[in-house]
């Protein structure tokens, strides 16, 4: 007791409690622009972190981290271009809920359930992290060959249209992600001579031309009008939240749990435990048919997943000093100027400061609800603004984002060509998040891929030896083995009734 005394006291100060509310705020800011990703708040705070003790310091990363990746959410819902990467995964649904009238009840529940998943996340961080800590070890390339494989196939899970158009839009983005020098071999792939090129395809400036230039290209085609946010007080942020609460809690628990394990990972993060999770929820749903045109059931659960995995990367993290994903490699660098080596015997040596960490996590994740709400009150007057005035700021924004990833032009071309490339495949019915997740996981899936061969001396059976390999092999393959096996049972069951339709008939 005397220890979560003495956390209390590092948290509960008036200094520190202002650091997390101004972290809160510029979180929401950050993540709401398109473009400017959690990762990139978390660097921007690090400069001032060096003039704070350790416990604001870990506090103001935590919380703008948190904010921002729900932030992400709503441009994504509002605009339809996804803040942050996790957002792109349920986008479409969030919009379409938009444009029919229920953009408050979709930003309410990415907002709740994002709180929620955080919640559980720390919960889990708390009580477990060791003994996930130790499991998340035993994933070498092996496992990680097979999750990438299991999250690719994902594609054909989240695409609302047909499996054909899902499989085009992935393998574009399969493509786009072998361009450049990145690859194992070394070898530069695609560049045509192009010394920009050998960097590959950077995956913000592609993201926001698919999901954001392509929809201002599409304002200025058809001109239409921006979808009106219901302001009858019918559908407001929370009061529909408690009715989804009730209609899917395996969906919270799952999204959370599933977020909060895959977090776990190193390497895995957010953006991939919200790909997965909206496609575990949309197999395992009774109205699949709805998601991708404007569904809240994959909100949910991937909502409370992806802020599940910021609290699941701290797992590693604390406990063994390995970054689960980008943003807690920047926080090991900030403990280990601040004298908290990560490790066990920070656990031993410093135990105040970290249970004064996990104080922080349950504080972010509450106060998210009301900075939450009034985000999202204040973000729902963009709508009001006519198209000839919003478009063009919005392309001011994505120019800027696009910039800002390396200060280089280049990055901008990059948007305009995705932009036009994403204009395209919609205006041909081709879905655009399987190109993204194509993007994401092609340069883990390659790596993981000629790590394990060259481990394996060349054998595939090598990928079936281990025993979390193998459970996640077998499980890839029973995935892929469904929509055969489907396939299959409605061709027999034709064929059984057919010879009874020609019988004749007396």
């Amino acid at each position: 007791m005397d220890i979560l005394a003495q956390a209390a006291g590092l948290v509960f100060q008036p200094y520190v409690l202002l650091v997390i509310f101004a972290s809160a705020c510029f979180g929401l800011f950050v993540g709401a622009i398109p473009g400017l990703t959690a990762t990139m708040a978390t660097a921007l705070l690090v400069p001032i972190t060096f003039f704070m003790d350790p416990v604001p310091a870990i506090a103001a990363i935590v919380t703008a981290t948190a904010m921002a990746i729900f932030a992400g959410d709503i441009p994504g819902a509002l605009l339809r271009m996804p803040g942050t990467p996790a957002s792109a995964a349920y986008v479409e649904d969030a919009y379409r809920m938009t444009q029919d009238g229920r953009g408050d009840e979709a930003l309410g529940a990415v907002l709740v359930f994002s709180s929620i998943g955080g919640i559980f996340g720390t919960i889990v961080l708390v009580t477990t992290a060791p003994a996930l800590a130790e499991i998340a070890l035993k994933f070498s390339s092996f496992e990680y060959f097979w999750l990438v494989l299991l999250g690719l196939s994902c594609a054909i899970f989240v695409s609302p249209s047909s499996v054909t158009r899902g499989m085009i839009s992935l393998l574009i983005g399969l493509f786009a992600a072998t361009i450049g020098i990145d690859n194992p071999a070394g070898q530069p792939r695609y560049t045509f001579g192009n010394v920009e090129l050998l960097a590959g395809v950077q995956f913000i400036p592609a993201m926001i031309g698919l999901f954001a230039v392509s929809e201002v290209l599409r304002s200025i085609v058809y001109s239409k009008d921006r979808p009106s946010v219901d302001r009858s007080g019918k559908h407001t942020v929370f009061t529909r939240q408690w009715t989804n609460i009730r209609r899917y809690p395996i969906q919270m628990l799952r999204g959370s749990a599933t977020g909060t394990a895959i977090g776990a990972l190193p390497g895995a993060g957010a953006d991939i435990a919200a790909w997965i999770s909206y496609a575990v929820s949309k197999q395992f749903s009774r109205q699949k048919e709805k998601f991708g045109r404007g569904h809240v059931e994959g909100l949910v659960e991937a909502g409370a997943s992806n802020n599940g995995a910021v609290s699941g990367a701290w797992i590693p993290a604390l406990v063994f000093g390995i970054p689960g994903d980008s943003i807690t490699a920047i926080v090991i660098g900030v403990l280990y100027v601040k004298g908290m080596n990560p490790g066990p015997t920070v656990f031993i040596n410093d135990p105040q400061l970290i249970y004064a960490v996990f104080m922080v996590f349950f504080l972010a994740n509450i106060i998210m609800l009301p900075l939450g709400w009034v985000a999202i009150k204040g973000a729902s007057t963009l709508l009001s603004i006519p198209n000839r005035v919003l478009m063009p700021v919005i392309l001011l924004f994505c120019i800027v984002g696009s910039f800002a990833i390396n200060n280089s032009v280049f990055g901008v071309l990059l948007m305009l060509i995705f932009g036009v490339l994403g204009f395209i495949m919609e205006e041909n019915d081709i879905p655009i998040a399987p190109a993204i997740l194509g993007l994401v996981l092609g340069p883990m899936l390659e790596q993981n891929f000629i790590t394990s061969m060259i481990k394996a001396d060349g054998s595939f059976l090598a990928f079936f030896e281990r025993p979390i390999a193998a459970g996640l092999g077998i499980f890839t393959i029973v995935v892929w083995s469904i929509p055969i096996i489907l396939y299959l049972r409605r061709r027999w069951a034709g064929s059984a009734a057919s010879p009874k339709e020609d019988l004749p008939q007396g």
